[in-house]
């Protein structure tokens, strides 16, 4: 038996993990995430300038590309706590569904104000006048986000939605 000593280990930081970015990009068989190391946690709009970059040499031998036109420069994006606004320079409906879906997700996993989940946060991409959304990234699709409604009774029905007349009889 060979004593190869103690397991490799990587080096440690002041107790906090390696930050991740989450980005999506389109694969053969729909939307992938792709995780970056980052020196901090992204903000939405850092996370979505590196989704625009497009895809690194490693992220596309793995055939990962993008859906987006470029955007490189002209989109900001503002976070609340529960939500995110995406403005771009052009008709956001004129993006197709993986590419809203590319910016959605990757926003949506960025350090948001309030920690909340990706799931969580809605997320609206306007442009040109026109709005779209408000949306959430659920895996790696954008559906569109809808809020809980409470339970409210309806309305009683009025006296003469209730009683129907009898017939009057015939003398």
């Amino acid at each position: 038996m060979i004593d190869a000593g103690e397991p490799a280990t990587g080096l440690k930081s002041d107790g906090q993990a390696p930050a991740d970015v989450q980005l999506f990009f389109l694969a053969s068989t729909g939307l992938r995430a792709a995780a970056r190391s980052a020196e901090h946690p992204a903000t939405p709009q850092r996370a979505v300038d590196l989704l625009l970059a497009g895809p690194n040499t490693a992220e596309r031998q793995r055939g990962l590309t993008t859906a987006l036109p470029d955007l490189r420069d002209r989109v900001t994006v503002t976070p609340q706590d529960d939500s995110i606004t995406i403005t771009v320079p052009t008709d956001p409906e004129r993006l197709d569904q993986p590419a809203l879906s590319q910016l959605v997700c990757t926003a949506a996993n960025g350090q948001v104000p309030g920690g909340r989940s990706p799931e969580e946060i809605s997320v609206t991409v306007r442009g040109k006048g026109v709005e779209v959304g408000p949306l959430v990234c659920g895996g790696n699709n954008a559906y569109p986000y809808l809020t809980p409604r409470s339970a409210a009774p309806s309305p009683a029905p009025s006296a003469a939605q209730r009683t129907t007349p009898e017939p009057s009889p015939r003398s």
